[in-house]
């Protein structure tokens, strides 16, 4: 089991960014992971982890989810590739299918009704892209010839993906080298790496064990209003309790759970904002760090 933080609360926006990434550095979190989020205060996940990986010298950093579709693949490769050869080992990519918040939808733009069919070709493509020197492709939607990003990382990186949807669960398996996924109760959470596995077997491949993750909100003292009213927006039926950790006990005994049912990575992050972020961490590393192995 690896345990990872999550930028978010007082590290996501620029002002306290910096420090937020020397203080994981220096207690030892093996990872800051970046979400998407484009009208609002955080840092640019791509932005973000060449600033991080800048800055230290044993953190890895991943995106936590960036929206593939809306991107064209080849820029996308080429910034991971970039990464990848200044912070060999240390960089950690995540995609989804569409934006946390529907206004930015508009922000990632492809033809009406085909972001799957995009996502797809996109990801097939960046898979290409950093495997291989030169890449001719011709798609739907994309078509290069002869293509190259440089340098390409001495291992190829893992593309991992979101989501929890059927037709997500069987993207991960199809094209995905792991899976991050969030807000789902253990029994979810097993039930889906499951049909990943059967995704991947259908189509010839194999999603390594230990690459099942989950993305962990974390409160200190009860679970917050306004949070309990975004689950009961997302997922109407669920209890919030089974979804989000309402103390660091709590967090434990989810993890538990999770990890009985085949989740082997946490992404913990504050499950609200503003945080005192540097707390937030030392907390973390008092009460998770002890888990990981």
């Amino acid at each position: 089991m690896d345990l990872f933080v999550l930028g978010g609360g007082g590290a996501g926006g620029p002002d306290g960014f910096a420090d937020a990434v020397d203080h994981l550095e220096a207690v030892g979190v093996d990872s800051l992971w970046l979400p998407e989020m484009v009208y609002g205060p955080l840092v640019e996940p791509f932005i973000g982890m060449a600033h991080a990986l800048s800055r230290t010298s044993r953190l890895k950093v991943g995106s936590g989810l960036s929206v593939l579709p809306g991107r064209h693949p080849v820029l996308v490769a080429k910034q991971l590739a970039s990464l990848a050869g200044l912070a060999p080992a240390r960089v950690l990519p995540v995609f989804g299918l569409r934006p946390a918040r529907p206004a930015e939808l508009a922000v990632f733009q492809v033809p009406p009704g085909r972001r799957g069919a995009v996502f797809d070709e996109s990801l097939a493509l960046l898979r290409l892209l950093l495997r291989q020197e030169g890449v001719s492709f011709q798609g739907e939607f994309f078509t290069v010839e002869d293509a190259s990003v440089g340098p390409l990382p001495a291992n190829p990186l893992d593309n991992r993906l979101g989501g929890s949807g059927p037709g997500a669960l069987r993207r991960v398996g199809r094209l995905g080298d792991g899976w991050l996924a969030s807000l789902l109760a253990p029994e979810e959470a097993a039930a889906g790496r499951l049909a990943i596995q059967e995704a991947a077997d259908a189509a010839g491949r194999e999603v390594e064990p230990d690459h099942f993750g989950l993305s962990l909100a974390v409160a200190t003292d009860g679970i917050p209003a306004e949070l309990i009213e975004a689950v009961h927006q997302r997922r109407p039926d669920a209890d919030p309790a089974r979804l989000v950790a309402a103390n660091w006990g709590e967090a434990r005994r989810l993890i538990e759970a999770h990890v009985a049912g085949g989740i082997s990575k946490f992404v913990i992050r504050p499950a609200a904002a503003p945080v005192a972020i540097g707390q937030f961490i030392d907390d973390f590393a008092r009460e998770l760090l002890p888990l990981q192995n």
